[in-house]
């Protein structure tokens, strides 16, 4: 029975040292983190919209959030940011809309977009995406660079061989990931037109 007690003892001795470490850990991590993550939204920002200088959160963005048409057209997906791209001068050149889709093979995968006012599609870039090595993880490579200054309101996927603005060729290997990712840009390109009333 004692040594019960003693060995009940010192597991919760341990648990409680653990915990402490851990937090400790934390506390020293989270902000070298949070710098970073900061780093790479303005890396995100200027690949995707470079002509801007100035990228600030939307009050309307701030207030309501994404409006629930975008939801209930795209549920998969989920607008989590959406900033205006200024010119140094504080022009309104466009806006960079973050998206997160829940639709990946691997998890979620968030990406921003930049569109320019008469609604260009500059490009996109991946923040996160935890997809099958070799396959879903070559978004980067196959996708991001397909979605480079094309002007159309909604993108599909082809294994076909991509014939049209439209189009955007598949990772072999990778429908889910492709899926995922075209239509995170499709629910942006839906909230540029319906949410911010982009023009068409």
């Amino acid at each position: 029975m004692k040594d019960g007690i003693k060995d009940a003892l010192i597991l919760f001795a341990i648990t409680v040292i653990a915990g402490v470490l851990l937090g400790a850990v934390y506390e020293i991590t989270k902000e070298p983190i949070a710098y970073q993550q900061d780093l790479a939204v303005v890396k995100a920002c200027s690949e995707v919209f470079d002509e801007a200088e100035i990228y600030q959160t939307t009050d309307e963005f701030e207030s309501d959030g994404p409006t629930s048409v975008v939801l209930t057209m795209y549920p998969g997906e989920e607008i989590t940011d959406c900033m205006e791209a200024l010119s140094a001068d504080e022009e309104l050149l466009g806006y960079i809309i973050t998206v997160t889709t829940h639709e990946g093979y691997g998890g979620d995968i968030t990406l921003m977009m930049g569109v320019t006012l008469d609604g260009n599609l500059n490009g996109i870039s991946i923040l996160s995406i935890s997809e099958t090595a070799g396959l879903g993880m070559q978004a980067g490579d196959v996708l991001v660079p397909q979605f480079e200054n094309r002007k159309v309101t909604s993108f599909s996927y082809t294994k076909n061989g991509a014939t049209a603005d439209n189009e955007i060729d598949a990772i072999s290997g990778a429908t889910i990931t492709t899926n995922a990712v075209v239509n995170a840009v499709n629910a942006g390109m839906y909230y540029f037109y319906n949410g911010i009333g982009g023009m068409q």
